[in-house]
């Protein structure tokens, strides 16, 4: 079915959305190299690859993201972008899969609080965070993000 808006069709126009805010790019960029002009169509390979799926990645957002979340969002994307519409989810299914997210993001805040805390009261006096479970230093962002990033901690 060519030329008609169905909820699958607003499922694919969703993926893209979420395939702009984890790259940082526009779904059409002629400013781009070429081959880079469409989002779509060359993030697609990146997306299937869970070590490639970094290189995509907005690197305004390193170090605010587990690679956990990163690799979920990107195969949620990557679910929604499929080119056969039964194969896409819907969207109470990426409903959930975005709560998900964010319910993961929020258990690693607490146990990043946590951490916090402990590094804090340990007289050490150095703020970190988590990245993947390790500790980091907390960089400020080089520009103001939305608080309520699904990847972003």
């Amino acid at each position: 079915m060519l030329g008609h808006l169905t909820a699958k069709s607003d499922v694919y126009s969703f993926g893209v959305v979420l395939l702009e805010m984890i790259s940082g790019r526009r779904a059409i960029d002629k400013n781009q190299p070429s081959g880079e002009h469409n989002l779509v169509e060359w993030a697609k390979p990146y997306l299937s690859n869970k070590r490639r799926v970094f290189r995509i990645m907005d690197p305004r957002l390193e170090g605010q993201y587990s690679h956990t979340r990163a690799q979920a969002a990107a195969a949620l994307a990557m679910q929604c972008l499929s080119v056969e519409s039964k194969c896409r989810p819907t969207m109470d299914e990426v409903v959930k899969a975005l709560e998900q997210l964010q319910e993961s993001k929020d258990m690693q805040r607490k146990g990043a609080d946590h951490k916090h805390h402990h590094v804090r009261n340990s007289g050490q006096g150095r703020s970190t965070g988590t990245h993947g479970g390790a500790d980091v230093p907390r960089i400020a962002s080089a520009y103001p993000r939305p608080t309520a990033s699904l990847l972003g901690g």
